[in-house]
């Protein structure tokens, strides 16, 4: 437990809405070590950014509901951390990349005036400094430094975005929380900022929680994967074991649906029906509607994620316990 930087466990999460109750995550338990880099996918809506954002306690208290389960940061459990105490780990030791560039940055301040007051206020620096070191995070995200006293409005979605990026790394966090950083760049700038990210963690130790729908990103940047669907962990291993041997029909369909260059059919392979309704789940098995290997059992209970071998866990009635 020593090499644990964060837990989640039996995590579930509610949002009340005018059209009822939805249940965005439910029962899910999650570990990240200490320098480990841990990739989270799923289709839209499976809820991995409500994961990200319960850790960070980001989420809106008017509307979202933290049922039960217990996150903890260091052994220490964040629900008892006051909100100034929030304000201090947030962009020091627990850093998140935000999906939407368009919304994670202040219009009314500069972007060297954002980046700046992240460092005055985890690292101490003064004004001046806090300045020169804004520039160079800028130029390592591929962005002159003659811009720092530019607007948000003024720089396109990628550029953007990287000017989030250049905030989320500026304290060389223990934790960087990734959802979705690379969407809004062209390929260039996204193999230049996973570079970015994957020194980080060579250089200091940097745990990485990569949320993304491209598989691609999580074989180069990631060890280990979990597979989210309808805000459960349905199969979690290595890389390596998940992406060679899917146990789980909803990561083979994930998997089959990638395109490769030695393979000469005609369609991809797609996984059928439509994603689990939130306000809506079914009684066992959420996938099972969607599964051709559904049945009787799988309809009435919810399957647990049971241990395959050292390297690989699953949650499906079809696969137990080795």
């Amino acid at each position: 437990m020593d090499n644990v930087l964060l837990d989640i466990k039996n995590l579930t999460v509610e949002f009340k809405t005018e059209t009822g109750i939805k249940q965005a995550i439910n029962n899910l338990s999650l570990t990240i070590h200490k320098g480990e880099a841990l990739g989270l996918v799923g289709e839209a809506g499976a809820g991995k950014t409500t994961t990200a954002l319960a850790i960070l306690r980001l989420l809106s208290p008017k509307s979202a509901m933290i049922k039960s389960g217990v996150i903890t940061y260091k052994g220490e459990d964040l629900a008892g951390y006051s909100e100034r105490q929030m304000q201090g780990l947030r962009g020091d030791k627990i850093s998140m990349i935000f999906q939407n560039p368009l919304t994670s940055l202040n219009p009314v301040f500069t972007v060297g005036e954002q980046l700046a007051l992240v460092l005055r206020k985890h690292q101490g620096m003064k004004n001046a400094e806090a300045y020169k070191e804004a520039g160079h995070l800028m130029e390592m995200v591929g962005i002159r430094a003659d811009r720092i006293k530019d607007y948000p409005h003024q720089f396109s979605g990628g550029m953007r975005q990287r000017i989030g990026i250049a905030a989320a790394l500026a304290c060389n966090p223990e934790l960087l929380i990734a959802d979705e950083p690379t969407t809004a760049l062209d390929v260039t700038i996204q193999a230049q900022i996973l570079e970015l990210i994957k020194v980080l963690e060579q250089k200091y130790s940097t745990s990485l929680l990569m949320i993304t729908h491209n598989l691609g990103i999580i074989s180069e940047l990631c060890k280990n994967v979990a597979v989210m669907y309808a805000g459960s962990i349905i199969e979690y291993g290595s890389v390596k074991e998940v992406f060679s041997h899917p146990l789980h029909p909803y990561t083979e369909g994930l998997l089959g649906a990638i395109p490769t260059l030695d393979d000469d059919k005609e369609r991809l392979t797609a996984i059928p029906g439509a994603v689990a309704d939130p306000y809506h789940l079914p009684k066992g098995c959420s996938f099972g509607p969607r599964c051709g290997q559904c049945t009787a059992e799988c309809e009435n209970a919810v399957p647990e994620l049971v241990k395959i071998n050292d390297n690989h866990y699953v949650a499906c009635q079809h696969h137990k316990e080795g």
